[in-house]
């Protein structure tokens, strides 16, 4: 597992951009914050664009780091939650995910999310992506994992949440993903970064033959 801060002032500059000028940034000059829950918070922020402009900028603001975990079984499945989100009144098939404060350790958040959701314990994890959300109107960070050799723990999910749980072919997830059926942007770049690292031997051979080649 890699445990170097994808997030701090050390991420490291495209190569491309090695000689490009030094970006200008945005400047703020003061905030509000308009609306708050246990989860979140929105500013309001007096702010000078990188052109100048003056400009009114509203933020959402997370109080958790977003994490998820793609669990990969020895026979090439992949373990999936299926609920309900209200946001966008929809179903949603995904890896298992959740929050992890900001003061924890997010890899302890993922491994609380894959036992709550999916009633596993993994003994392998690697990282497989680190991204920025949605970074033109939030702050979220998110992390996601690849987990393997899974063993069962007790079920625990939230008391708001209604889980199905299923084991599918990962290269299943594939080609759902593929259909339009699974419509998560966090189990997507995982599914799609997991393949890459399967192809690119970043995985163990035994587990990345399995995920190519079970359907």
């Amino acid at each position: 597992m890699d445990d170097q801060d994808p997030f701090g002032e050390d991420r490291p500059v495209p190569a491309w951009a090695a000689g490009l000028p030094t970006p200008v940034p945005w400047q703020d000059r003061g905030h509000d914050v308009v609306h708050e829950t246990p989860w979140m918070k929105v500013t309001q922020h007096d702010a000078v664009a990188p052109t100048g402009q003056v400009a009114r900028y509203g933020v959402l603001r997370f109080k958790n780091v977003a994490t998820g975990v793609l669990p990969v079984h020895a026979d090439g499945t992949v373990t999936l939650v299926g609920q309900s989100r209200f946001a966008r009144g929809n179903y949603s098939w995904e890896m298992p995910e959740g929050g992890a404060p900001l003061d924890e350790d997010p890899l302890q958040g993922a491994m609380r999310e894959l036992a709550e959701e999916a009633g596993l314990k993994a003994g392998a994890w690697k990282r497989a992506l680190a991204i920025e959300v949605s970074n033109s109107i939030t702050d979220e960070i998110g992390l996601t994992w690849i987990a393997w050799d899974l063993t069962p723990v007790p079920l625990d999910p939230d008391p708001t949440e209604v889980i199905a749980v299923v084991r599918v072919p990962f290269t299943q997830l594939l080609h759902e993903i593929e259909r339009g059926a699974v419509l998560d942007g966090f189990t997507v770049a995982t599914a799609y970064r997991a393949y890459h690292m399967a192809r690119e031997g970043q995985l163990p051979g035994w587990l990345a033959h399995a995920m190519l080649t079970r359907s």
